[in-house]
């Protein structure tokens, strides 16, 4: 069997978009009807009229897709776990919240704001307390809205994006539990990462450079932030493609992000940012046996609850209030 062809079979029998994040396998990816990053995703779903949604991403992703679409039936042929978004969840937030008490501040005077990157649960934590969501795309905008509250910004779950655009915006941080004064902070950033961007060092960047003089280094803000300040860009996945293929062709550039997206940017002169293989293992589960699976189990009526997303009423109320706001800046 020839699962493309049938795959695409599928599709065409079905009343069903495909849907893929740039960071799956290159063979799901290019079946996808709609990619992009995560929330180009959650936008341009809303648009379809399909009744069916195969997702293939990670599972809060898929979660996001059902908040802001609930008429849609939403359907992940794995429903991965992101590393980052799972560092939090509705207790480690509020706990995170007492510590922050502690040293002084009340809640009256945070903000929160979480990335995409966590459960439609912590996103309606978020929502009820004022706050809302960002991407690495829109984090300044979302982050310069936020301080005219004059409140402090509790930014969740990743400290580096947090601590960058902290920088960025000439503003102060610090990171819950690590010893440093919350007091004095701007953004307090919650203490979780993406596994994926911490392989990228400062000693790559020297070594490329060293290598090649007029090398461009170009990186995501999940980066630490000492990899952001020696890098030539600084930016989302979207903002990544972007500024490289407006690129010159003979211009050599080393990216800091994940592989997938890196090695299908350009065919000459692009170099992965380290010497392991930055890959995703959560978004590289799916595969074209999966996407089958799925999509033949809609034909057959016999969708399984394993693969469907499912968020109760009350969560998707208020994680939808967290989305909107973003939408609104």
């Amino acid at each position: 069997m020839n699962l493309k062809e049938e795959i695409i079979k599928l599709k065409n029998e079905l009343d069903v978009t495909l849907v893929a994040h740039f960071y799956q396998r290159d063979e799901v990816f290019e079946l996808a009807d709609i990619t992009g990053d995560s929330l180009e995703l959650a936008k341009k779903v809303m648009l379809t009229d399909s009744k069916y949604v195969v997702f293939c991403g990670v599972g809060f992703m898929g979660e996001s897709v059902k908040v802001m679409s609930p008429e849609k039936r939403v359907l992940m042929p794995k429903i991965a776990c992101c590393a980052m978004a799972r560092m939090i969840d509705v207790g480690y937030y509020e706990e995170n919240l007492k510590k922050i008490n502690e040293a002084g501040i009340s809640n009256d005077e945070i903000l929160p704001i979480t990335y995409i990157n966590s459960s439609a649960a912590v996103k309606a934590k978020v929502g009820q307390m004022g706050g809302m969501v960002c991407t690495s795309s829109n984090a300044y905008k979302i982050i310069e809205k936020g301080l005219k509250s004059g409140k402090k910004i509790f930014f969740v779950p990743d400290r580096c994006l947090g601590q960058n655009f902290a920088k960025s915006l000439n503003l102060k941080s610090a990171i819950v539990g690590d010893g440093s004064d919350l007091k004095e902070a701007d953004i307090i950033c919650y203490n979780g990462f993406c596994s994926v961007h911490q392989q990228f060092s400062v000693e790559d960047i020297e070594f490329y450079r060293e290598r090649f003089p007029d090398i461009l280094i170009a990186v995501h803000p999940e980066c630490d932030p000492s990899v952001c300040d020696a890098a030539d860009f600084v930016g989302s996945t979207s903002q990544l493609i972007t500024y490289i293929k407006e690129l010159d062709p003979e211009q050599k550039i080393a990216v800091g992000t994940e592989f997938n997206m890196v090695s299908r940017l350009r065919d000459k002169n692009t170099y992965i940012l380290s010497s392991t293989k930055p890959e995703c293992p959560t978004m590289n589960e799916t595969t074209l046996q999966d996407v089958y699976n799925t999509l033949k189990s809609i034909k057959d009526d016999k969708i399984s609850k394993e693969t469907e997303i499912f968020v109760s009423e009350d969560t998707a109320k208020w994680a939808k209030v967290a989305l909107e706001r973003m939408f609104e800046v």
